[in-house]
């Protein structure tokens, strides 16, 4: 976690030693063409945007949202990396 100057949906933070987290974010694009992402680590914490930069501003509202609600620390999960499967249909 990083320590010092964060800035949060309400603006820069007034304590210096407030924490800030970092998080996996997995993207997807539904049928109707919006952009649907959700944080794994974070149980019910997903959102959508009709762009990516929309979409990133609604999940980062999503998490602090979950974090209140939560009102524990959640630690991020470490990202290992996506794979592609291939089965017979």
């Amino acid at each position: 976690m990083n320590y010092g100057l964060c800035v949060t949906k309400f603006g820069v933070c007034q304590n210096a030693k407030e924490k800030s987290a970092k998080f996996s974010v997995i993207i997807e694009k539904d049928e109707d063409g919006y952009y649907v992402g959700y944080v794994p680590s974070i149980r019910g914490c997903h959102t959508q945007g009709r762009t990516l930069d929309e979409l990133m501003k609604n999940i980062k509202e999503a998490i602090q949202l979950c974090l209140e609600v939560e009102r524990k620390d959640i630690e991020p999960e470490k990202f290992v990396g996506v794979q592609n499967v291939e089965v017979s249909v």
